[in-house]
Formats: C-alpha cells, structure tokens, sequence
C-alpha cells in the first residue's frame, strides 16, 4: 500500500446511522487519516427522527445493488483508491468494492457473508429472521424492536448501555436489503486478486457468529491475495460501540500499517 494512502472511506451496515462511527472517525483521524462515512441513501437524518417517519418507504425501497454501486461511486471519487472499512453489510460492501479494485486495502468487521455462505446455528436465525420480512410486505420498512436489539446488537451490555445505543443509533431498515445478501448481489470471486483484506469477528457476536466470518475468510484460500483474519473475545454485534472498540481499532490501525509498501 502506498505511504500516501491516508483517506478512509467507513461503511455503515444495517439498522443503524452512520454517525456509529463517529468515534471512529475522530481516532483514526486523530491518527493523521482523513476519513468520511456518508450515510445510506434516504437515511441522511437523525436516529430519531427516521425513526419517527417509520414505516418509511422510500428506506424500504432500498436494494442491495444499488447501495454497492453507490458507496463504488463514492470511492471512485478520492483522487486515489481509499482504504474500505465497513461493519456488518458493510463489511460485505467492502468486499464487494475491493472485487472491483476499488479499495486500496479493506477491513470487513463482523461482515455480513456473501452468498453461499449461510449458517443454521440458532442465534443466527433468532437475530436475522425478523429483518428478512418474510410473509409481511417488502414495502414497509423494519424497525428493530428494543428486544430484538438486545440480543442482536448488544448482548452482554448493561440495560443502560442497550437503552442508551437503541435511542442514539437504530434506524428503519429496507427489507430487501436483508433479503438482497443472500442473493447474487452478494456474490464473491473468491479466487480473484484483490488487494489486503482483514476480516474481523467476535466471539460474543450474535447476529454474524465467528464461525460466518471465519468461514467467510476461508473461501479466499485459493486466492494468493494477502487475506488475514481476527477473531476478537467477546466482542458482540454492537462491536464499534463497545468500551472495548479502541483495541479493535489499534488492531486495524496496525493492520493498516503493515500493509504499506
């Protein structure tokens, strides 16, 4: 990676603002980074406020393919390819804008797998099966309800830390974009060249447990691209909010570093 690279692009994943990573862009940039984390289309408001406006559904009508091409627009724009780092489907996203050259290094935190990558553990289908809508209509968005977010996002949080990150960062969320990642618009050339890729996962996460990342990693073996892999104890789904996201952020940072050239 060249020395100069100093622009981070974040990708938010679902349910939540992009102001999750709020913290995470003033240490990086902090760390001489400069950074952006735009938000989804049709989200470009306050948690409360798009919660407010639920069912929303100009947010329902968001799609998969349409969000990649999107954040690819985006980082089309820097005057040099920018380092990717994305959480959850945004993490699935930065592997998909790495596959089109368009990162110049990538970090998928607790990515959401691509397709062909599924999991029947019981806290998977218990975290994700709401927001796949299935039965109900695809065009009324989904608000995670605070139950649903307890076990999802903040498990092993204090009732306090669950109450306070719900109301600051839960947003209505598009159906179909739940749907779209077990769709080919989630499709992966694992034996592609692409550039250094660090998948991360926590070994607390309910929503995307270790094993889908971990199994996510694996595919790119026969890739002799630079593909590295952590798992983080105790980390949950909430990961960028947890007292502990400054390790997992020296990590990356360091991560980052070693791949410059």
């Amino acid at each position: 990676m060249s020395s100069s690279t100093k622009s981070i692009l974040f990708i938010t994943g679902a349910f939540v603002s992009h102001h999750c990573w709020d913290e995470w862009r003033q240490y990086f940039e902090s760390k001489g980074y400069n950074t952006i984390a735009p938000p989804w289309p049709n989200k470009d408001a306050a948690s409360w406020e798009l919660r407010d406006r639920q069912p929303d559904d100009h947010i329902a009508s968001n799609r998969l393919d349409a969000l990649t091409d999107y954040y690819a627009k985006i980082a089309a724009e820097f005057p040099e390819p920018p380092i990717l780092i994305g959480h959850s489907i945004g993490g699935l996203i930065a592997q998909l804008l790495l596959q089109r050259g368009l990162g110049n290094c990538a970090v998928a935190i607790h990515s959401v797998p691509p397709q062909g990558i599924f999991s029947f553990s019981f806290s998977f289908l218990k975290a994700g099966w709401a927001a796949l809508g299935f039965f109900t209509s695809a065009k009324r968005s989904y608000l995670m309800s605070f139950k649903s977010w307890q076990y999802a996002f903040t498990n092993g949080m204090s009732l306090e830390e669950q109450e306070k990150s719900y109301h600051k960062f839960v947003v209505p969320e598009s159906k179909l974009i739940v749907r779209d990642t077990i769709s080919a618009a989630a499709k992966i050339n694992f034996g592609q060249p692409h550039a250094p890729l660090l998948l991360t996962s926590g070994s607390a996460d309910h929503g995307i447990p270790a094993s889908l990342n971990y199994a996510n990693y694996k595919k790119y073996k026969t890739s002799s691209s630079v593909t590295d892999y952590k798992e983080f104890p105790g980390r949950n789904h909430f990961v960028l909010g947890q007292p502990t996201w400054k390790e997992d952020a020296d990590y990356i940072l360091d991560w980052i570093a070693r791949q410059q050239i």
